[in-house]
């Protein structure tokens, strides 16, 4: 049986929301809190579904879009609403701030702790990144005064290897989250309950406060991934089941291929980082054919996937992997 990663209605909400964002473009602040306002009524109709899809596909900036254009900028203040709206789904505060600057977009109160979030998204075209377009450092002195941090992007653009920004993450307390594992979260609220999903979140602060500081993708991923195996028995089923083998009718079951397939547990004690590395692209790569394969392309809009296919895709994820190590140095 065909696993399906991405259902044609996450797809068609995705197409939706890349119009939806050129039609409503123009008046910065008043635009983006109507994208917050239009995204809470969507989840109000369509339920914890509808925050799952947005963070199944928000991790690209449409290549239709012009580089420092309004409709650019209002998909990253899309992305900061998403957050926003994905931590109200755990039964606490979240707030996205329009004016400010030097400070981070999103505030969060939960009732025993509190920090700031940011949301990453980068073109599919952009391969090199380097350590400062994820602002560990900044988020760090934007705390002020709240315990913890994070900055949520998409796995896949992640450094896989080795990178300062992992060693960043740890020595300031800033934790590097991807909107796969917030997406697991969110159905641990709605599967476990609100107050599970908070008490997993502050397990992850916790455990990136205890890190100590290194390079290593590896092993960072592998200990917050270890706090999602360890936290519940369910978790654990869903995460180790849908690494080491198939799992048909994934969205059937209200599980996101996409969220565990691409987390990276170090658990097989004869596979080697750089497989394990390996292995991780190839699903991330399925996972974006997938959704071309579901409706011609992965976003109907974006004449660049229109383009480049699937060969292009699996090219672009392999020049990154080339280009990361020396970027992030």
């Amino acid at each position: 049986m065909q696993l399906t990663m991405i259902s044609t209605a996450a797809v068609d909400r995705r197409c939706y929301w890349i119009e939806e964002i050129v039609r409503i473009s123009g008046a910065f602040g008043e635009d983006a809190s109507r994208v917050e306002r239009e995204l809470e009524a969507e989840v109000g109709a369509s339920g914890f579904q509808a925050v799952l899809d947005h963070l199944r596909l928000c991790g690209a900036i449409p290549e239709s879009y012009g580089h420092d254009t309004s409709e650019e900028k209002l998909y990253s203040k899309y992305t900061d609403a998403l957050l926003a709206v994905a931590f109200r789904q755990f039964g606490i505060k979240a707030a996205v701030l329009t004016e400010r600057a030097d400070a981070a977009d999103v505030e969060v109160a939960a009732p025993n702790f509190s920090f700031v979030a940011d949301a990453k998204v980068f073109r599919l075209s952009r391969t090199a990144k380097n350590q400062k377009d994820f602002k560990v450092a900044a988020m760090d002195g934007w705390k002020r005064g709240r315990p913890y941090a994070m900055v949520v992007c998409p796995l896949y653009q992640l450094p896989s290897r080795s990178s300062q920004i992992y060693q960043q993450a740890a020595s300031r307390n800033v934790c590097l989250f991807s909107y796969s594992h917030l997406a697991l979260l969110v159905a641990v609220a709605e599967q476990l309950g609100p107050e599970a999903a908070v008490d997993l979140l502050r397990l992850v602060f916790e455990a990136v406060e205890e890190m100590n500081p290194s390079k290593d993708a590896i092993a960072y991923w592998s200990t917050v991934n270890r706090v999602i195996v360890r936290f519940d028995r369910v978790c654990k089923a869903r995460m180790h089941r849908r690494i080491d083998g198939s799992v048909p009718d994934a969205c059937a079951r209200g599980i996101l291929a996409e969220e565990i397939v691409a987390l990276p547990v170090a658990r097989r004690p004869n596979r080697s980082r750089s497989e394990a590395a390996a292995t991780v692209r190839t699903y991330v790569v399925q996972h974006l054919v997938d959704a071309c394969r579901a409706k011609g392309a992965f976003i109907a809009a974006d004449a660049r996937f229109q383009r480049i296919g699937g060969k292009g895709l699996a090219a672009v994820f392999a020049g990154r992997s080339e280009l990361e190590h020396d970027a992030n140095d």
